[in-house]
């Protein structure tokens, strides 16, 4: 079977498993036959719900870790695809299904990167492992977070970890994430009193409170980006108060708003500073919840990024831009740890979107661009 259509099928076998998260659905189970075969030592490190799967080959270092996530996000109404969400489909170049972009097709390259890398070079330097969990795209307690430790006592965390998350823009290759703003949600409720409109204090409707609060917090700006990374944005998400009647005024108000940070303004001193601006504008009693999803990592240094980027100018005739932008990915969890962290992996266009989809012949490319960046990690391969 040739490599066109083993990364193809491969990539349709994972569509077919309806995974979402936290369901990995035999996604992983597919993968660690095909690995074991290859002569990888695979083992699960399932927890609670979350299935994940570790496959490393070699020792010592230098150690690149591939990781990934088998699991997606639910489809939506399938009527609404133009073909069923979880059967693969091509047409007019792209193959269609929940999961083409975000992220099984680079699940498939790796696999079949892996393959090929130790089919020629099983006695090669260092290690090469693979992480995959089906808990990215949910809480993201049990998937990598729950992992990382595991293999930081066992001594097993990688030199550097390779991300197959869907950065590109236009085309393959045209950009990397060498890095990713952290990531904060936060809830605030402010107190009042409830009863009807017509005889309410205007001084216990926690709206009228909070007006000049939520409109600083609205306007919050912050001046602390740099050449790696934009300015840390706040954003409000959702504003709930009231019963939903007309005449009766409400006994609380939650707004919900996140905060994408850089590493110039830590979760902590970010925390001080929305307490601060609280306390100033006297909501009267409130209570300020605050959850770190996320810390900012990057950028990333080292032989990876310059392994990466001189990958895509030889193989795809790109200089990409590389850049810190986007959501959160499971680097999250090795980053911050001083592990460098890049990101590549197909077009980003139709991800979490009906009729997600990926180019065939981007998707064809991708074991090449792989099995190149493990050579010039490994073997010192460095394309130039």
């Amino acid at each position: 079977m040739n490599q066109t259509s083993t990364v193809i099928e491969l990539t349709e076998a994972l569509i077919a498993r309806a995974s979402v998260t936290p369901d990995d659905a035999g996604c992983q189970a597919l993968i660690g036959k095909r690995l074991q075969a290859a002569g990888m030592q695979v083992e699960q490190l399932d927890r609670a719900s979350v299935t994940n799967l570790f496959a490393r080959h070699g020792s010592g270092s230098p150690h690149l870790m591939l990781l990934g996530h088998t699991d997606v996000v639910p489809s939506g109404p399938a009527g609404d695809w133009s073909s069923p969400p979880f059967v693969p489909a091509q047409r007019d170049g792209f193959l269609y299904g929940r999961g083409a972009a975000d992220m099984k097709s680079s699940v498939a390259a790796f696999v079949i990167a892996l393959e090929q890398f130790l089919g020629d070079c099983p006695d090669h330097p260092g290690m090469i492992s693979l992480l995959l969990t089906s808990d990215e795209e949910g809480p993201a307690q049990h998937g990598v977070r729950a992992v990382v430790p595991v293999l930081a006592e066992r001594g097993l965390l990688p030199d550097a970890c390779l991300v197959g998350e869907p950065s590109s823009l236009e085309r393959l290759g045209d950009n990397l994430r060498i890095g990713r703003r952290g990531s904060i949600q936060a809830r605030l409720r402010v107190f009042g009193r409830q009863g009807h409109t017509a005889y309410a204090d205007p001084a216990d409707n926690p709206v009228h409170r909070a007006g000049p609060l939520l409109a600083e917090l609205g306007r919050l700006a912050f001046d602390d980006g740099d050449e790696h990374f934009p300015p840390t944005r706040l954003q409000i998400s959702n504003i709930r108060a009231g019963t939903g009647a007309d005449n009766v005024t409400p006994g609380e108000l939650e707004i919900l708003f996140n905060l994408r940070n850089n590493p110039n303004s830590p979760a902590e001193q970010l925390h001080d500073h929305v307490r601060t601006l609280i306390e100033q504008h006297q909501p009267g009693a409130w209570k300020l919840d605050w959850r770190v999803s996320g810390e900012p990592f990057g950028p990333a240094t080292g032989a990876l990024p310059a392994v990466v980027a001189n990958v895509c100018r030889q193989l795809l005739g790109l200089r990409p831009r590389m850049d810190t932008g986007g959501g959160t990915s499971d680097g999250r969890f090795l980053g911050p740890l001083g592990i460098p962290v890049v990101e590549l992996g197909p077009v980003n266009r139709t991800i979490h979107q009906v009729d997600e989809c990926i180019a065939l012949d981007d998707l064809i490319r991708l074991p090449d661009l792989y099995r190149a960046i493990i050579e010039g990690m490994l073997l010192g391969v460095a394309q130039s």
